[in-house]
């Protein structure tokens, strides 16, 4: 009996250990799946010994399938029912030729075009624009623009409470949100103090627009996260990032030429956010698994795996 008792306690240390190789392929498949694998490592102890372990395993497993297969948590699973839960784009975020042209060029397309329309400059500049909105909305004000930028942050939010087809876990998508936010203040503010151009209110420090800039940031992780669900989530969410930037317009806070720019600083912010991301972690995500487990001295305890 003595034997037996060691014996599980061995073989549950072993299945711990073993259980970041375990956590990649159970993105593939149910963990219950796996339990006559984890059963088949009883194959290589003596006989009488194997039987004992393999008797003892088959007692623990009635009680422990659904338990375990709860509290297996890899951060970036493919939940059932998902038909595509990756595009092509997310599977090859990393790719250096994809980052170049569909974050790069996009991005300096538009910071290009809103120098380009500076102050009087270009073919239709951000004067010509600011006579407009005098013209036929002189006293427009509003503060929703202030708020405006955040309805896509708390969309997403919602969606990772209500539905199954998030991309990352939440504190993933958190940590990416909060990595592109810090990488578009560390372009915009500085960018402010060396242009240091009058607003059209006569206020300093107008480009690029910080409101837009953050709201495409915003609607840019959305989009990474969520496009596969459904491509009107990526509408809706740059569809508000823009409606940002043309209140900044309207409340004569902000030339065309800040909005321009701004929008493209959030884009590749956050586009060269997920490029590292996935070169680091290469689309893998962070990977967890939690297993009850019987400690050396025979009482029963939790063991935690993580794989990078």
């Amino acid at each position: 009996m003595r034997l037996a008792k060691n014996l599980t306690a061995h073989l549950l240390w072993v299945s711990l250990l073993a259980s970041p190789f375990v956590s990649q392929a159970q993105s593939q498949r149910n963990f219950t799946d796996t339990l006559p694998e984890s059963i088949n490592l009883a194959a290589t102890a003596p006989p009488a010994a194997a039987l004992a372990a393999t008797d003892t395993l088959h007692t623990l497993s009635d009680s422990l399938k659904k338990e375990l297969s709860i509290i297996q948590l890899p951060a970036d699973t493919v939940y059932p029912g998902q038909k595509k839960p990756f595009t092509r784009s997310q599977l090859q975020e990393g790719s250096n030729k994809r980052f170049l042209t569909r974050a790069v060029v996009p991005a300096a397309a538009l910071i290009g075009l809103g120098i380009y329309t500076m102050q009087d400059n270009g073919f239709y500049s951000s004067h010509d624009l600011r006579d407009v909105r005098h013209k036929h909305a002189p006293n427009f004000r509003t503060k929703v623009d202030d708020y405006l930028l955040f309805i896509p942050a708390a969309y997403m939010y919602g969606f990772n409470a209500f539905s199954s087809q998030n991309r990352h876990d939440i504190g993933r998508q958190t940590g990416l949100l909060l990595a592109s936010g810090a990488l578009t203040s560390a372009l915009v503010w500085p960018t402010k103090k060396l242009t240091n151009i009058d607003r059209p209110n006569g206020e300093n420090h107008a480009f690029p627009s910080g409101h837009t800039a953050y709201a495409f940031t915003i609607a840019t992780v959305v989009d990474k996260e969520f496009r596969h669900k459904s491509p009107w989530i990526s509408v809706g969410s740059y569809t508000i990032a823009g409606a940002t930037g043309a209140f900044r317009v309207l409340n004569n806070k902000h030339w065309m030429a800040d909005v321009l720019a701004g929008a493209g600083v959030g884009i590749l912010s956050v586009n060269t956010v997920y490029w590292l991301h996935d070169k680091l972690f290469q689309n893998k995500g962070l990977n967890t698994t939690v297993l009850p487990t019987v400690l050396p001295n025979g009482s029963p305890g939790l063991g935690l795996s993580v794989t990078f």
